[in-house]
């Protein structure tokens, strides 16, 4: 078996089970928490450009939104501009777990790196998307350079 792929998927599974338990008590998962962040930094994001920063099929990206309207986190509302695609906007509730939330990804990060100097920290982050880069570009999808350090 390929040991960075093997690594890549044991690190992957493990560290979405960590956060997981660090969000259960917000009502959230490691699958919806980048979604709450970007839009709590980013209040009336369009709905569609979260395809672009956070790599997943629209199907799923639709999913996750509804569910976190449901939980009453977001509120989304037609675009004027373009009313296939709505805005989406953090709710009090959303605003009020975000700092807890970024904390919860933190803390899970400090996890992750224990043991790494500040210099194989940033070569780590330099790789894994460098790494992303290139499998994006083998998969032909194609993003905006800065999407990648959103």
């Amino acid at each position: 078996m390929n040991t960075l792929l093997k690594w890549l998927s044991v690190v992957d599974r493990f560290s979405k089970l960590h956060l997981d338990k660090q969000l259960a008590s917000h009502g959230i998962n490691s699958s919806q928490h980048m979604f709450l962040i970007k839009i709590c930094e980013h209040p009336g994001l369009l709905q569609d450009s979260l395809i672009d920063t956070i790599y997943l099929h629209p199907s799923n990206i639709v999913r996750t939104v509804a569910s976190l309207e449901n939980k009453g986190l977001l509120i989304r509302t037609p675009c004027e501009e373009d009313k296939r695609t709505c805005r989406l906007y953090p709710t009090n509730q959303a605003m009020a777990i975000i700092a807890d939330v970024e904390a919860s990804c933190a803390q899970t990060e400090t996890v992750l790196l224990q043991g790494f100097s500040d210099e194989e920290r940033a070569a780590f982050e330099t790789a894994l998307i460098h790494m992303g880069k290139n499998i994006t570009s083998a998969m032909n999808i194609h993003r905006e350079e800065d999407e990648f350090d959103a």
